[in-house]
């Protein structure tokens, strides 16, 4: 394999294994105009939109022991790598496919779980972190019926309404929070989005020889 096409392989690895999370979305239909909104939409949440050959993304999804992801890698698919808020990301990725019918978010991964379409869509129901902190952080004065009632707002992604509680309890006291997970990867978000990027990328597409 020629060495641009290690270097590019290797920057999938690289980016699946530091990204909080990873959306892949199929694309097709899309414009070059289109692509670029979805990025400019995609920015606030430290999120990078980026087309590769399938057949480097195979291999570096191998390489990163992420065989999971194979099935996913057909047609013309982007990455979508998230470096902040998971949720924003999907909300984001979920709210332009309601638009756009062309792009077609086919699954993911949120740290190491994988995610299919309809978690994504879920994730993408959830408050944002800084909402959902200042939502418990409220709780903190009713009495303890009244907070367990406030979690079951959470009921889609409990886990993720923990550690936003555990960070709230921790500033409370003083302690230095936890680095911000997004939603830990035993969160159970359990939904769909659907439509098919014409030939305005053509450069960026197709399978290799």
């Amino acid at each position: 394999m020629k060495p641009e096409k290690v270097a590019v392989v290797e920057e999938i690895r690289t980016k699946l294994a530091d990204a909080d999370a990873a959306v892949l979305t199929e694309y097709r239909g899309l414009s070059v105009g289109d692509l670029a909104q979805l990025r400019g939409a995609l920015r606030a949440s430290g999120t990078e939109y980026k087309i590769f050959k399938n057949t480097l993304a195979r291999r570096a999804v191998e390489a990163a022991g992420r065989e999971d992801l194979l099935p996913l890698l057909e047609g013309p698919v982007a990455f979508a790598f998230v470096r902040g808020d998971a949720v924003v990301a999907a909300k984001a990725l979920r709210d332009f496919a309601r638009s756009n019918d062309a792009l077609v978010l086919k699954g993911g991964l949120l740290g190491d779980r994988l995610l299919v379409t309809a978690e994504i869509e879920a994730l993408a129901e959830v408050p944002p972190r800084d909402e959902l902190l200042a939502l418990l952080a409220g709780g903190f004065q009713a009495p303890l019926s009244k907070a367990a009632s406030l979690f079951g707002v959470f009921t889609r992604n409990f886990a993720y309404g923990l550690k936003a509680y555990a960070d709230v309890r921790a500033e409370s006291e003083g302690a230095e929070p936890e680095a911000a997970e997004t939603a830990p990867a035993e969160a159970s978000v359990p939904v769909d989005a659907a439509g098919p990027v014409d030939a305005a990328v053509p450069a960026e597409t197709g399978e290799e020889e």
